[in-house]
């Protein structure tokens, strides 16, 4: 079995069916954007499968692991503690799983957020979870032709689709998504 098909089974007995299911077609719409954009296919697949490593962690345990390891950098994560399964993530599929590839590990880290400095790769990763088959959200299909088209267009449509829907629910707003839906505005003027 490939190392990929050994982290694919390690992934599938830590996630449930719904959320395995989610990083399935997110490794695969990430290996098709990857193609779409010429970098690696199987690292994006790859970095699909693992996105979500920490996504099942009770958000108490998830606080611990971020306090234990110096992931917490703003307050609103003792709030919302969901969020750190990103960062959380990356830490853990480096000590858990041996990937220490800097890219997968960046794209990990900046899946749900985003960052200020986002390659192509992490570009591609956050995109590829908003847009796997599986989600269905207003604006949705514009999203998709967007990805297709100019990823930084798609990353500011993407991130105002997570401010509108937190604003809409009530939730609270990480200041990172704000700065750097800010920023790709900028990029795109």
């Amino acid at each position: 079995m490939s190392e990929i098909g050994k982290i694919t089974k390690i992934v599938e007995k830590r996630l449930s069916p719904l959320r395995f299911r989610h990083s399935l077609g997110v490794a695969d719409k990430a290996r098709r954007l990857a193609e779409r954009f010429g970098i690696d296919e199987e690292k994006a697949y790859l970095a699909g499968i693992v996105h979500d490593y920490a996504k099942g962690i009770a958000g108490s345990e998830l606080l611990n692991i971020a306090k234990e390891n110096g992931l917490i950098d703003d307050e609103v994560y003792r709030e919302v503690p969901d969020l750190l399964h990103a960062p959380v993530g990356a830490f853990l599929i480096e000590k858990e799983l041996g990937i220490d590839d800097k890219e997968i590990l960046s794209a990990v880290r900046k899946h749900t957020l985003g960052d200020l400095d986002m390659g192509l790769f992490d570009k591609i990763i956050f995109l590829a979870d908003m847009v796997e088959p599986g989600r269905d959200f207003p604006g949705i299909e514009r999203l998709r032709c967007l990805v297709e088209r100019n990823l930084d267009e798609a990353m500011l449509f993407a991130l105002e689709s997570t401010l509108r829907y937190c604003m809409d629910t009530g939730r609270i707003i990480h200041p990172q998504t704000v700065k750097v839906r800010n920023h790709f505005l900028k990029i795109l003027k």
